[in-house]
């Protein structure tokens, strides 16, 4: 039966990644386009400053392993599949695992709640702290304190809403499952809003501050010495639909996961399926 889970879990994280391709391929690559044309124009705008104040011009850009489109079509395709295998593959691990202690929770409602909560802790919890960015925001010698950040969330997130898990546990041996529930979820929503607040934002990372005092790492208008400005600042439109289309897309993957698995319960737990039925 572990097979089987986990080899159903895998063919709907591939579905589930076909789907956020095609909708990430159709909204999110023009902003995407978008995004690398400013990179490129500011970089020139910056050189032509640069050249102004009898500063050296040793810019030097590498050959592209790959053309754009190939980047937005077998790149992306390929990415996004592997990725979305990898996510069921982890639910079905996961949901496997859950399903010894599920007590009466039917199989199904099971799907619906492990993916809930995987969704919450792996991306929905982060986003709301480090947000998903386009091409051209941030800067390279941030990559590695990003990536920490994003990790510690998705990791304190998790071992949070498993102690959020425990608790309504016990509380419901206590009080209903109704009450036990809210005050669970309250202490999740609580320490959670404290980490997120506790949390530096990425604007205000020490390697930021000679970019000035900002929250996050949006490149602002480019100025000239005199103040004037010669380059606008990163587009908020674009920046506001990039992270729309890709908390949707993540979202896509892991509601097929979570709905497809629930579908197919019935048929890959059998007797396991109708017993709970039974006793609910």
């Amino acid at each position: 039966m572990e097979k089987r889970i986990i080899g159903r879990g895998v063919l709907l994280g591939a579905l589930g990644g076909s789907l956020a391709f095609v909708f990430a391929r159709i909204l999110t690559e023009p902003i995407i386009d978008r995004a690398i044309a400013y990179e490129e124009g500011r970089d020139d705008a910056q050189m032509a400053l640069d050249k102004a104040a009898g500063k050296s011009m040793d810019m030097e850009h590498g050959a592209e392993l790959f053309t754009r489109a190939q980047q937005q079509n077998v790149g992306l395709g390929f990415g996004m599949i592997v990725f979305g295998a990898a996510l069921g593959a982890l639910f079905a691990v996961v949901y496997f695992l859950a399903l010894r202690k599920s007590g009466k929770i039917s199989p199904r409602n099971l799907a619906l709640l492990v993916s809930g909560g995987m969704f919450l802790v792996l991306y929905a919890v982060p986003f709301l702290k480090y947000p998903a960015n386009p091409p051209s925001i941030g800067h390279p010698e941030t990559i590695g304190a990003r990536t920490a950040l994003y990790v510690g969330m998705m990791v304190i997130s998790a071992v949070v809403l498993c102690a959020a898990i425990w608790a309504g546990r016990k509380l419901a041996a206590r009080l209903d499952n109704w009450t036990a529930t809210v005050a669970a979820s309250a202490g999740f929503v609580v320490v959670m809003g404290a980490v997120l607040a506790l949390l530096p934002s990425l604007g205000h990372l020490s390697a930021n501050k000679e970019y000035g005092d900002f929250a996050t790492e949006t490149p602002q208008p480019l100025k000239d010495p005199s103040g004037t400005i010669v380059f606008p600042g990163f587009s908020a439109d674009d920046l506001y639909h990039f992270r729309l289309y890709s908390f949707a897309a993540q979202l896509i993957v892991w509601a097929v996961i979570g709905v497809g698995f629930a579908w197919l319960a019935p048929r890959l737990l059998g007797d396991r399926a109708t017993e709970t039925a039974q006793a609910a």
